[in-house]
């Protein structure tokens, strides 16, 4: 292992989410300048963002840090900038806390930028998923009102099946549309879907990439511009928005929905990834 630098911290992690960029664990060794910050023991949260510069425009802004050209990633054990791991607060188990490093947080700042508001209307396609999983209930618990949509075979919530019939009920439901809609799913029928499940002024917040990079949002630019739809991109989320995600779970009102396994499972878990089979978030426990 190598040993942490003035400003870096070692994390022994006992579990990781899949693909490897969601991790919690214990410090094991901390560098001269960051032990006002961490001790031996505490346990933290290495984020898919494990290191920011702190100097350029989007660190020092306060909400685009995630931009920072000198970003790294992390590895099963890991060596990171402790300016910037998380601290995992109590009644957090690590298995709960790695997930949302990456795609809890992700999801909770796709709520943050629908801007939509308490008793408003949010559309959530890909809700049985990693991702849209943890988007229900960061909705929820904001005071937003949710539509969850679901095609998988093997997921709980199946709603609507087709784009005709997902679109004919939001409005049914909603009457003049939602007031935002949250793309988790990277496939061309939930962009293709989502600018008409929308009402004039509505959000649709892009997190989900589909293979055919030419595919843009779905929409004509007439609808756009007559509907007047705000299309915004959204990623993974700075260190204050991770803590603010984590502390949903501390409170008891966010929990992930797991699937546990060991590294032999590793394979297994990857292929039932790629299938849609997976309810949730898969985690492996790195290491006890």
């Amino acid at each position: 292992m190598e040993v942490p630098t003035t400003q870096k911290a070692a994390v022994k992690q006992a579990a990781n989410g899949i693909c490897g960029h969601e991790g919690a664990g214990t410090v094991v060794a901390v560098g001269s300048n960051v032990k006002d910050f961490w001790q031996i023991g505490n346990r933290a949260g290495i984020k898919w963002v494990t290191s920011i510069c702190h100097r350029c425009e989007f660190c020092t802004n306060g909400q685009d840090e995630c931009a920072c050209p000198k970003q790294q990633n992390s590895g099963q054990y890991c060596v990171t900038d402790g300016r910037y791991a998380t601290k995992i607060p109590d009644g957090v188990k690590d298995e709960e806390a790695g997930p949302i490093m990456c795609g809890g947080v992700t999801a909770y700042v796709a709520c943050k930028r629908s801007n939509v508001r308490p008793g408003q209307w949010v559309v959530i396609p890909g809700a049985g998923g990693g991702l849209g999983h943890f988007g229900i209930q960061y909705a929820k618990h904001m005071g937003m009102r949710v539509i969850a949509i679901d095609g998988g075979d093997t997921k709980r919530d199946l709603y609507f099946t087709t784009c005709a019939d997902i679109t004919s009920k939001v409005l049914k439901t909603t009457q003049y549309g939602a007031h935002g809609i949250l793309v988790f799913p990277s496939t061309n029928a939930a962009y293709e879907s989502a600018p008409h499940l929308l009402r004039p002024g509505g959000t649709m917040v892009c997190m989900g990439i589909p293979k055919n990079t030419n595919f843009v949002v779905g929409a004509t630019p007439a609808l756009l511009c007559v509907k007047k739809l705000n299309v915004v991109g959204s990623i993974t989320g700075t260190l204050k928005e991770v803590e603010e995600a984590l502390d949903f779970t501390a409170r008891g009102l966010v929990h992930p929905v797991l699937t546990y396994g060991g590294l032999e499972d590793l394979d297994r878990l990857c292929a039932d990834m790629r299938a849609g089979k997976l309810v949730g978030r898969a985690v492996i426990k790195v290491a006890s």
